[in-house]
């Protein structure tokens, strides 16, 4: 097949397409690079999912963004890969591209992240999360794609207090602007479902981890101010849980998403894709400290608004539907990301 993946440079997104490519799809992946944090990471995410990451410094050594990226663009390029210099936001560009290629499947990873940010630009979430979305909406009814797999989030759950969360409870009561463009995502692709026939899964992701992790998410902040010896910011008692789910697994998620896709005609399922196993602020920072074999001198701070108390995922749909199953254990997974995090100093 032929699949567009948006957010390619990303943490999920790098990591799906060495999965899909070793698979013996094409693939056009679809990133903005934007400034949310430095484009060197996103620029070394694709280079270590292409197995290229020793070019890495003939990128870096180009002297500004643009030029980097499309140094990047050119280095990778192949039969089987494209990777696109644009923006979600962007209809022409996005119409350009589907007018060119005869795409199959869209999987939709991009879009602003973060619960905290979203509170400062909701506007800005609005625009890329829910805008750009429509777009790539549009241009599938256009062309005929009937085959999308989009990101949703377990922040659509709010603080909702039947655990574990199951995908048929009520979220209309979001806390965080980043979680009401998740749901107004899954309403709309409903609405494309049901006029035009698109076959969609709508993936509740549960808080990723593992190598490649974005610098700004607990897990690779906190191993990285340890190992510095600066202090953690620790907000609350330490009883809020998650339920961090690696992303090998979130990978064969998506994966057996997309072969159920292939052979299946009708399809509108919302599945949440976690561990089913929530962990305490306080139970993750001993995991990390037992790893590192170091204390953390930990910034106590009051509990943030958006946050909410504890995710935890009811993951029998998953398994049901997809086959899906989860294997890795916490400890083992926050080994694996520090094994990463080190071979990259």
């Amino acid at each position: 097949m032929k699949i567009i993946v948006t957010g390619a440079a990303g943490f999920i997104g790098s990591h799906l397409v060495e999965k899909l490519l070793n698979q013996g799809h094409k693939v056009i992946g679809i990133d903005n690079f934007h400034e949310f944090y430095s484009e060197d990471i996103k620029i070394k995410n694709v280079l270590e999912s292409l197995n290229k990451v020793e070019r890495l410094s003939e990128v870096l050594m180009e002297e500004d963004r643009e030029k980097k990226i499309k140094k990047l663009v050119k280095i990778t390029h192949c039969d089987r890969y494209y990777l696109s210099f644009s923006d979600l936001r962007d209809i022409d560009v996005l119409d350009r591209i589907f007018k060119e290629n005869k795409i199959d499947l869209i999987i939709n990873l991009a879009g602003l992240a973060g619960v905290r940010p979203s509170l400062e630009k909701p506007m800005e979430y609005e625009e890329v999360n829910v805008k750009g979305y429509l777009n790539l909406l549009e241009c599938c009814k256009k062309y005929g794609v009937k085959k999308f797999i989009q990101a949703s989030s377990s922040s659509v759950y709010g603080n909702n207090k039947d655990v574990p969360f199951s995908e048929d409870a009520i979220v209309d009561f979001a806390i965080s602007p980043y979680a009401a463009t998740k749901k107004s995502c899954e309403v709309f692709g409903h609405v494309y479902f049901n006029l035009y026939a698109i076959d969609t899964l709508q993936f509740r992701f549960f808080t990723v981890y593992g190598p490649r992790q974005r610098p700004d998410l607990a897990i690779h902040k906190f191993v990285d101010k340890i190992l510095k010896g600066e202090s953690i910011p620790f907000f609350g008692d330490g009883d809020t849980y998650r339920d961090y789910t690696y992303i090998d697994d979130i990978i064969d998620g998506i994966s057996k998403g997309v072969l159920y896709l292939e052979k299946n005609k009708g399809v509108y399922e919302i599945i949440n894709l976690g561990e089913a196993n929530a962990i305490s602020l306080k139970e993750m920072v001993q995991i990390i400290e037992n790893t590192l074999n170091k204390k953390a001198t930990l910034e106590r701070l009051p509990m943030q608004p958006g946050d909410v108390k504890r995710t935890f995922a009811n993951i029998n749909k998953a398994k049901s539907i997809l086959g899906y199953n989860p294997k890795m254990d916490f400890k083992d997974g926050i080994q694996n990301f520090v094994n990463w995090y080190l071979g990259g100093k």
